[in-house]
């Protein structure tokens, strides 16, 4: 059967019997993605790589404790993720001024590497839990409902927390007449 026809699910049950080749697929297939979900949320490529190592560990250990009728191994991991980047934020607080939207820094010039680094600061300022949302479902393109599993939160609170993100963004772009050519 072709990779792209089994589904992570399957991967796991498979990696937990101890398919070394599971494991090897399911990695492959969702370590991007969690890669660049911590990138988003710390800003560091470094710490980042070290959120992902650190999910696979995760999961490694903790194989046979997934409860597929929670949600789904993707929500699963990014859960995983989100708590490391958390632990992170409480041993280094000092490396990100959450919350506080106006360090978000501005566009030397009007190209896209500038547009882009600016989007990414700005979206680094947001609280949180608006930064959460904003990566899962603008920055990875998950559903609501994807994000709302792998958040543990209501589907309502998510919708509510790109909405406030997205409005905190425009605003600060808005005040400071940046245009973003992305």
């Amino acid at each position: 059967m072709p990779l792209d026809e089994i589904t992570d699910d399957e991967l796991l049950k498979r990696a937990g019997s101890g398919d070394e080749s599971a494991f090897t697929d399911l990695y492959r297939r969702r370590q991007g993605g969690i890669y660049r979900f911590a990138l988003h949320m710390t800003g560091s490529q470094h710490v980042a790589e070290e959120i992902t190592q650190e999910v696979f560990l995760t999961l490694v250990r903790g194989m046979n404790g997934f409860d597929c009728t929670r949600g789904s191994v993707q929500a699963w991991l990014y859960g995983i993720a989100r708590n490391c980047v958390l632990r992170y934020f409480r041993r280094e607080p000092s490396v990100l001024p959450l919350g506080d939207i106006s360090d978000a820094g501005m566009l030397s010039g009007n190209d896209r590497e500038d547009s882009i680094a600016a989007v990414r600061r700005a979206v680094l300022s947001l609280p949180e839990p608006f930064r959460e949302a904003v990566a899962l479902c603008d920055l990875q393109e998950f559903t609501y409902q994807q994000a709302a599993d792998a958040l543990g939160i209501p589907i309502g609170t998510v919708r509510s927390r790109v909405s406030r993100g997205r409005s905190m963004l425009a605003s600060f772009f808005r005040s400071r007449d940046v245009r973003c050519v992305v």
